[in-house]
């Protein structure tokens, strides 16, 4: 009997079975961290949405191979980080010459600030409106970032992914990614002290990660 305490792991296992319930409860817990890792990669909304949907789509396809030897979410989200890695590289090919930042002021959802398109929620006045002045800018911070420490940021700090996942996604060690997490911590600090952000970024990204 399935419910809401039933593992990812067991929800996929019963899907592979036939079982599209399980799906449906997977799809429900995990497609808001996995689209906002997604948008914070691609840095456009509406790239990010049809990355979402590929996704979605080859876990279906997969489905018939996929076994419990890994955590869901690690396997769920090297699916996402491939196909983020194969759009930038299409995207990249299709604007050689004009790479948009996801700032850019474009019409309609693609030109769409990031911070503009991700909303608060669950928090305070108070920390709203210090969310609504801070987020485009951590955002700006993030986009200057390396791509490979920026992953590791977004996977750690906004999907709550523990560095040993990290490096299975990332097919790096977890040294390396502990690394790239301290090299992005420090590249944030010095970016948003650029652009006039006080305080310091606590050790874990979530002074100014919301």
């Amino acid at each position: 009997m399935l419910g809401p305490e039933t593992s990812d792991e067991r929800l996929m296992l019963a899907f592979r079975a036939g079982d599209a319930r399980a799906f449906e409860v997977l799809v429900r817990r995990h497609r808001t961290p996995v689209f906002n890792f997604i948008l914070r990669f691609t840095g456009h909304r509406a790239r990010a949405e049809d990355v979402l949907q590929e996704t979605w789509l080859k876990v279906v396809r997969s489905a018939p191979e996929y076994e419990a030897k890994a955590k869901f979410t690690t396997w769920v989200y090297t699916i996402a980080r491939n196909l983020c890695v194969d759009s930038a590289r299409k995207e990249s090919y299709r604007q050689a010459a004009s790479l948009e930042a996801p700032t850019a002021g474009a019409e309609g959802d693609e030109g769409r600030p990031l911070g503009e398109a991700l909303p608060d929620e669950g928090v305070s006045p108070e920390r709203g409106a210090y969310n609504a002045r801070v987020r485009p800018l951590l955002e700006r911070a993030l986009a200057s970032l390396p791509e490979e420490q920026r992953e590791v940021f977004v996977l750690r700090e906004y999907s709550g992914i523990p560095f040993k996942e990290i490096a299975v996604v990332t097919a790096v060690s977890e040294n390396t990614v502990k690394s790239r997490m301290r090299y992005a911590l420090e590249g944030l600090r010095r970016r948003l002290a650029e652009l006039g952000v006080d305080g310091d970024l606590a050790e874990d990204g979530r002074t100014v990660a919301g």
